[in-house]
């Protein structure tokens, strides 16, 4: 899965905001000479609730719970710090399963960078090891209905912020559970708003399986 599969317009732009969020991590994963690292590979599935916003909604859709999807990548050492890249996918953001819908199509897609501050395992050993974790990246929105008067395709700076835990099955194998909220940090003149400046934001919860590499 690629930001260029997601719909984001440039994909350079995502390692531009992840960028000194992974400097910071490694170098301070650097002064550790005692900590060892695990690459962790996570594709997720969940649900995408709670979501607010200005953006005209015609068909109330907003509201509703919606499927989404994704996977991230995580550099995480045996004790605080790590950092991830992580990608989400949320298609027919802006619809609702009715017949009369005036939506045709829209998804909201996310790619950020983060910082990941985790239980360190001398602490946890084998059991679940809780995390929090927030950082910066982009959210892609877009929309087209049947009139093509409120449609709009916007790529916005945002913010994620939530936490979770993760445990292992086996040495190679476990599960996460992971719950953030993201929210755009920049508005898009070009989007229809009722009321005031652009503003989007949900809430994401997924269940992921990790894959130690």
């Amino acid at each position: 899965m690629t930001p260029r599969l997601l719909g984001f317009r440039r994909p350079g732009a995502v390692l531009s905001c992840a960028r000194p969020a992974l400097i910071a991590v490694v170098a301070l994963l650097g002064l550790a000479p005692r900590a060892s690292a695990d690459w962790l590979i996570v594709p997720f599935v969940g649900a995408e609730f709670g979501a607010r916003t200005t953006i005209v909604d015609l068909d109330q859709g907003v509201s509703d719970k919606k499927l989404t999807f994704g996977g991230s990548v995580l550099l995480l050492s045996d004790q605080v710090l790590g950092v991830e890249a992580d990608l989400g996918h949320t298609p027919h953001f802006f619809e609702r399963d009715q017949r009369t819908a005036l939506v045709l199509n829209s998804t909201v897609s996310t790619a950020t960078g983060n910082v990941v501050l985790a239980a360190p395992l001398s602490v946890t050993r084998e059991s679940l090891r809780p995390y929090l974790v927030g950082g910066i990246g982009l959210m892609h929105a877009s929309s087209s209905d049947l009139v093509d008067l409120f449609s709009f395709d916007s790529n916005l700076l945002a913010l994620d912020i939530g936490g979770g835990a993760i445990g292992m099955l086996s040495r190679n194998t476990g599960l996460r559970f992971d719950l953030r909220q993201f929210r755009n940090l920049t508005p898009d003149r070009r989007t229809t708003t009722t009321a005031g400046t652009t503003r989007l934001s949900f809430w994401r919860a997924s269940l992921g399986i990790v894959i130690r590499y």
